[in-house]
């Protein structure tokens, strides 16, 4: 589809560049937002990624909205998609034990399947991130081989502990703060996935990929500690 660009209030612009969730229509999302980064436009003060469309906020006595549409449509049109011939991995240590994973169990009933055929299928493929949002440094991420066969649970939690490794479907998301929730914990990584002390505060970001490396109860309590002192980081790896 041809972008479109929607007002968002009085400071703010929704660049929409697809309306379907896919790695191609991301990939453009993903273009324009690095070509503006790269070459900033004047009164642009934000800029927020999403599955398929890209949140611009501006500054009206700097840019008006027409003239930001202009210039945007130019952007657009050059920037393309983010190749996808460069794979950044985060690889990302995950519990699967005991309280650490209490929906476990009742995963594997629901898929009809045994706890470690759950980890296996969880842990077995990598997740590409689309976007951040609902809570900061919060990675929405989907695998794309074997799929849950289930959705969400019925009720949500009020409350999950931050670290918790949530799933439905194709999905997985990482959970950087105590938050409400209606996915099913699978697993809990000992890692900070967003912590402002930092100079990057987020553990992954849009256009990356996670990979979930499985990890006892031993090593999860000693990368918890090495983590909480700062000693601990997340191996990143390249791929062609």
């Amino acid at each position: 589809m041809e972008a479109r660009f929607l007002p968002a209030g009085d400071c703010a612009m929704l660049v929409q560049l697809g309306d379907a969730i896919s790695l191609e229509v991301n990939g453009r999302v993903l273009g324009l937002y690095e070509d503006l980064k790269k070459d900033p436009v004047e009164g642009i003060t934000e800029m927020v990624p999403t599955y398929a469309s890209l949140m611009v906020q501006y500054r009206p006595d700097k840019v008006r909205f027409q003239e930001l549409k202009k210039i945007l449509e130019e952007r657009a049109a050059r920037a393309g998609s983010v190749s996808q011939t460069r794979k950044v991995i985060r690889e990302v240590p995950i519990c699967y034990e005991g309280d650490l994973a209490p929906d476990l169990e009742e995963c594997a009933r629901l898929q009809g399947t045994t706890t470690d055929e759950i980890i296996r299928m969880h842990s077995s493929h990598d997740y590409y991130v689309y976007m951040l949002g609902f809570a900061p440094g919060h990675p929405y991420s989907a695998r794309f081989e074997e799929p849950f066969s289930f959705r969400r649970r019925e009720t949500a939690r009020l409350s999950i502990p931050g670290g918790s490794v949530v799933v439905q479907q194709n999905l997985s998301d990482l959970i950087p703060f105590d938050q409400p929730c209606g996915w099913n914990i699978v697993g809990t990584t000992p890692v900070t996935i967003t912590d402002f002390r930092r100079e990057d505060p987020f553990l992954v970001h849009a256009g990356e990929w996670v990979r979930y490396i499985p990890v006892s109860r031993r090593e999860y309590d000693r990368i918890k500690k090495e983590d909480a002192a700062g000693r601990y980081k997340v191996r990143t790896i390249e791929e062609a």
